[in-house]
């Protein structure tokens, strides 16, 4: 076993390549130090907590936040505080786990990949904020205003920053389909053919999602995610075919 094992360690290795247990160290490294930002920033964030949830509540317009614990009001301040610890803490961790896996890429793949991790914050940074300036107003002041007169709405602060964080995660994640398309393009599992095809399909998919995702049963607050939603799988439409010239021409 011990001949074995030299035999292996002697054996020539590429350039970038690295044995399973320098993976391993090279990952728990990564993995540190993401954790050590998503720390940083959430330290700091809770400092300015106060400021930040005021802003958080600024799609409840004129609703009041009540809490039912002795700890409900600490426990607010903290889990905003954590959220946008992780946001804040996103370009540091994009940046370890692109340097865990550049090592391994060609050139190509690694000019391919840099403007794609960019695209793809920003695509879901702009969900996210279409959700919280545009359908979290609309949304809360139909469900709050929904049975006014029979019933008195006493919203906990744990559950609006449940609502609302679930719903900008929902949008956010929305937004990377044209993201998902490239890369289903790229390795050959859709076409752009096959999307025109299906897109009365896709319609009734994206309608279905706006329905699931969306808390009211109005038409109005479904359409504000159906209606970014389909003219998402256009681009992505554009995307894939763009993506297989490209891929046609390099091979």
């Amino acid at each position: 076993m011990d001949e074995e094992e030299q035999l292996i360690d002697s054996a020539p290795r590429k350039k970038g390549e690295m044995p399973f247990l320098e993976h391993l160290e090279e990952l728990r490294r990564r993995l540190i130090k993401s954790i050590l930002a998503v720390a940083v920033t959430t330290i700091i964030a809770f400092y300015f907590s106060e400021h930040i949830f005021k802003f958080a509540i600024r799609p409840l317009g004129g609703v009041k936040l009540h809490f039912t614990e002795v700890t409900g009001s600490f426990m607010a301040y903290l889990k905003i505080s954590i959220y946008t610890g992780i946001v804040a803490a996103l370009p540091i961790v994009f940046y370890q786990i692109w340097k865990f896996v550049a090592p391994g890429l060609y050139p190509k793949e690694k000019r391919m990949v840099s403007p794609l991790v960019l695209i793809s914050v920003l695509l879901f940074l702009a969900g996210a904020s279409f959700c919280f300036f545009v359908v979290l107003p609309f949304a809360i002041e139909f469900l709050v205003n929904f049975a006014q007169g029979e019933m008195t709405p006493i919203i906990t602060v744990s559950s609006y920053v449940s609502f609302a964080g679930f719903m900008l995660l929902a949008f956010g994640l929305s937004f990377e389909l044209p993201i998902v398309g490239y890369f289903l393009g790229r390795v050959g599992v859709i076409s752009a053919h096959t999307l025109n095809r299906g897109r009365a399909y896709a319609i009734v998919l994206i309608v279905a999602f706006a329905g699931i995702v969306t808390p009211t049963p109005d038409i109005f607050n479904q359409l504000l995610l159906a209606v970014p939603m389909y003219i998402l799988y256009e681009v992505t439409i554009i995307v894939v075919r763009v993506t297989a010239r490209k891929k046609e021409a390099e091979d």
